[in-house]
């Protein structure tokens, strides 16, 4: 798969500069891509720093503009950077910035996650975790100024998020919670901890703590109390963030008629495979006969990632050998178990030299012991490969045609959890669900994604209910969302609870999906007897992370 070296270009010089810019302005962009320079400080947080960010972004526009692309990989570029960087400054004119509070993806939580990704292996290392836990309260203050710039000007998050937002803070300032329990077991796998580290550690963690205490405080006195009573963002606003997360524009009427005909679809072959699993049995009685099978469950989370990993070596494996090339540096995929708490399956990707691999994190809810093979067996497959760390890993080993930014920081939700769902039914056309039971599985998590686009386009575009009877509204989307997942009460109240506050992402998976079928099918309806699958899926994987727009653009362009 070595191909040869393209010579950089003026487009290339462009994207490349913006990622520094990136990596000055906010270093956890740093950490995350593996640029460890910065991993020892937060960018600003604050109204001026979000100000730095935009007027960069121009200039890159600017100079985008203005430079001629010398082939189809300029061309690409050019076109999504450009198309993303547009974005930032129409969510800059909107105010976005000053409502940016949600339950999952916003600066109170990505503050306190990235800590997850920095290095800890040297003495060094833990010298940026104490340097950067030092450096936290100042973010955390400028994060306050940026929200209460939102105040005076009218533009707040909903309330629902305020108050989910106020109860994760609390358990990061806890006695035990999270910064005390990084100080107290620092340990290089290199070296000694020397004891005026460990002493500045445990200092500066405290100091962490008591700034999350302050912006708990910040949310129940001062956020709260002003904060939006409406869940719903409204069309215009839905609209701008589902271009954000597809990189496409769409229908959204047609696409919630759409969702509402796939959801219905995905119901009927859940009630299919029930009867195979249990003869006359329903999607229910199915269920509870294979929750009740010991020898599909795992005890502990030892035994869950234990599990995790072995499927995902058996899958690189044997892909690795009949479907797809896959590069000796991404068949080393690390499986997780998150430090947190708070529910969610995610995936990163590795460091630009692989020194850290991509990783599948699994952040079990507290008290969850018990977990169902036949459950999650697709969702190895959905962040491993063929799912994320082929689709990711491809992008970044391909360092001989695409710039740090096309192989690190480029795509969408839309073109990355799409391919996931994608890869999970060609895990089933390749055999890999042949069981009843596995196929249940995803097929549970293929209607949850359907079920998502009906309430989340619902819900925010305040349309009719399916059956007719009345508007949509928050409280329907977690009695709604309850009747379409096997799923417990908290894993319902936080997924609706994302959906409310990170409104265009959830549909973003599903409709991501239908595109890249859809494209996949074009292209055979177009090259006939002469379609190849593994050459479809090469092409597209080597275009990295692009918009879907940009992706149907330029892999049907011939």
């Amino acid at each position: 798969m070595t191909e040869l070296q393209r010579t950089p270009t003026p487009i290339d010089a462009i994207a490349e500069d913006w990622v520094n810019t990136l990596v000055d302005i906010d270093p956890l962009v740093g950490t995350y891509i593996g640029r460890d320079e910065a991993n020892g400080r937060f960018g600003d947080f604050s109204p001026a720093g979000h100000e730095r960010f935009i007027d960069e972004a121009r200039k890159v526009i600017t100079a985008l503009d203005h430079a001629e692309p010398v082939d189809d990989v300029d061309r690409v570029t050019r076109t999504d950077l450009r198309n993303e960087l547009l974005l930032d400054v129409e969510s800059a004119d909107a105010g976005l910035h000053l409502r940016d509070l949600n339950v999952i993806a916003s600066p109170a939580q990505g503050i306190r996650e990235i800590f997850d990704l920095m290095p800890t292996a040297t003495v060094s290392d833990w010298e940026n975790v104490s340097s950067r836990l030092n450096a936290l309260p100042e973010a955390i203050d400028g994060y306050i100024e940026t929200l209460r710039l939102g105040i005076e000007r009218g533009i707040t998050p909903a309330k629902r998020q305020v108050r989910e937002v106020f109860e994760q803070t609390k358990k990061l300032y806890a006695d035990q919670g999270f910064f005390v329990e990084l100080a107290a077991t620092a340990a290089p796998t290199e070296g000694q901890l020397p004891a005026s580290l460990a002493s500045d550690l445990s200092q500066n963690a405290g100091k962490a703590a008591v700034a999350y205490r302050s912006l708990a405080e910040f949310l129940a006195h001062e956020l709260e109390p002003v904060a939006t009573e409406a869940d719903a963002v409204g069309r215009e606003i839905y609209a701008l963030q589902s271009r954000r997360f597809l990189g496409a524009t769409i229908d959204l009427d047609e696409t919630y008629e759409w969702g509402i005909e796939e959801l219905r679809s995905m119901v009927a072959e859940q009630e299919a495979i029930a009867r195979e699993i249990k003869p006359g049995a329903s999607v229910e009685e199915a269920i509870a006969f294979l929750d009740n099978d010991q020898s599909r469950k795992l005890h502990g989370t030892d035994a869950l990632q234990r599990w995790m990993q072995e499927t995902s070596d058996r899958a690189v494996e044997e892909l690795g050998r009949s479907h797809f090339d896959i590069p000796e540096e991404i068949r080393t995929l690390e499986c997780m178990i998150a430090p947190t708490q708070e529910g969610g399956i995610y995936y990163t990707g590795p460091t630009d030299d692989f020194s850290r691999p991509g990783r599948m994190w699994w952040s079990v809810p507290e008290g969850v012991t018990e977990f169902d093979t036949w459950r999650e067996l697709t969702t190895v497959y959905h962040e491993g490969i063929p799912g994320h760390h082929l689709q990711i890993g491809q992008a970044v080993y391909n360092r001989a045609k695409l710039n740090t930014w096309r192989r690190q920081l480029a795509g969408t939700s839309g073109h990355a959890e799409g391919w996931a769902l994608y890869a999970e039914r060609l895990m089933q056309q390749l055999g890999y669900l042949d069981d009843p039971a596995d196929r249940l599985g995803m097929l549970d998590g293929q209607r949850m994604r359907a079920a998502r686009v009906v309430l989340d386009i619902g819900v925010h575009l305040g349309k009719q209910h399916p059956d007719g009877t009345g508007t949509w509204t928050a409280e329907d989307a977690f009695e709604f969302l309850g009747r379409n997942v096997n799923m417990n009460e908290g894993f319902v109240h936080f997924e609706v609870n994302r959906y409310l506050g990170w409104p265009g992402q959830a549909p973003s998976y599903k409709v991501g999906q239908r595109i890249w079928e859809e494209l996949r099918d074009e292209s055979k309806r177009r090259k006939g007897d002469a379609f190849d699958i593994k050459e479809f899926h090469r092409n597209a994987l080597d275009l990295g992370g692009v918009g879907l727009d940009t992706l149907k653009h330029f892999l049907l362009a011939d």
